[in-house]
């Protein structure tokens, strides 16, 4: 899974209790704080009872391109496709089979470009998270798989008339906002459950906090793009309906992913943190969106609170549906007809 092309420059391998932990970087003396933080992550879940004997391995990387061209076959992929782990700061790749034997990686260029790699409590919360992935599985995340989302949109005609480039753009923003928010959810809510209920809320909240912190300060960008897109509605054929649409659908993109972090903390009832949280949302981003996407916000976190845990890929089918359905509410506000279709994949 390494590209031995690069050169190798920290191989070292670390027991704690019962886990054994391999560390391979491309990276010099920067490795060691990370690996201390791996220690102190991985000593606190050896005492989780769900935890098995297995072997760990940290890859600490430039980038993640040695990762992205290993899978770049795979069937399965992220929100955003393959190319999409490039953004990441670390993931988690694990086989169902024995999740507990898994590779943890951690991509130093997003890392950086994100303000965490010298964030000791963000890096802690992180590595957590990862490691809650295979502690999370249950029915749920199993029947999540086993879900597909055929999509289709009417109205896209009066917002961009014949042009192609503005359909295909738009369906591929909606493509990615379904997959992250519909199908994705659920494994991600229940790794931050379990990220609480193994003792890392403190660090959790804190990660949390600065991301809120940062997507304030992201939609000073929205001016930015309006005023990209309204020169695309002088020289193409984008209408300005359809440049607003465009607005929003980004706006859901990049913030409706809040609620996945908000509802763990209300899930695992976490009233203060759940609180404090959600008391910086409403000041730093909240009250900036478009009134659809609060709104969705809103709707999105209730469900995600709703989501059980043991349920069959039929019984998450209508879970699915209703986040959906906030999702093409607050689209037909702007025009746009979301229309779906759930279908089950036969195992």
């Amino acid at each position: 899974m390494y590209d031995r092309s690069r050169l190798l420059k920290h191989l070292t391998t670390h027991k704690i209790a019962d886990t054994e932990l391999q560390v391979v970087s491309d990276l010099g003396s920067e490795v060691i704080s990370f690996i201390g933080i791996e220690k102190e992550v991985l000593e606190r879940y050896t005492r989780n009872p769900r935890w098995q004997n297995g072997v760990i391995t940290l890859f600490v990387l430039q980038d993640l391109e040695p990762l992205i061209r290993q899978l770049s076959q795979v069937a399965s992929a992220p929100p955003g496709g393959i190319g999409a782990l490039g953004y990441r700061p670390i993931v988690n790749i694990y086989d169902l089979r024995n999740p507990y034997s898994c590779r943890i990686f951690v991509n130093q260029e997003a890392m950086k470009r994100e303000t965490y790699w010298d964030d000791y409590e963000a890096i802690k919360a992180l590595l957590a998270h990862e490691h809650a992935h295979p502690l999370a599985e249950c029915a749920t995340t199993q029947s999540s798989r086993s879900l597909r989302v055929e999509l289709s949109s009417n109205g896209a005609t009066a917002l961009f008339g014949d042009s192609n480039r503005w359909r295909s753009k738009m369906d591929g923003l909606l493509g990615v906002l379904v997959d992250k928010l519909c199908l994705y959810a659920p494994r991600e809510i229940l790794a931050n459950d379990v990220t609480i209920q193994s003792g890392f809320t403190d660090a959790l909240l804190y990660l949390d906090k600065q991301n809120v912190i940062k997507a304030g300060e992201g939609i000073q960008s929205k001016g930015i793009l309006r005023q990209k897109l309204q020169e695309e509605v002088e020289r193409t054929s984008l209408t300005a309906l359809g440049a607003d649409l465009l607005v929003t659908i980004a706006e859901m993109k990049g913030y409706l992913d809040l609620a996945l972090e908000t509802a763990p903390f209300h899930r695992q009832h976490r009233t203060a943190e759940a609180g404090e949280l959600e008391e910086l949302l409403l000041e730093k981003v909240i009250p900036y969106l478009e009134p659809e996407v609060g709104r969705a916000y809103e709707r999105l976190r209730d469900g995600y609170i709703r989501l059980p845990t043991d349920a069959s890929p039929e019984e998450l089918a209508p879970a699915v549906e209703s986040l959906l359905d906030v999702l093409a509410t607050a689209l037909r506000d702007k025009g746009c007809e979301l229309a779906y279709e759930i279908v089950v994949v036969p195992k």
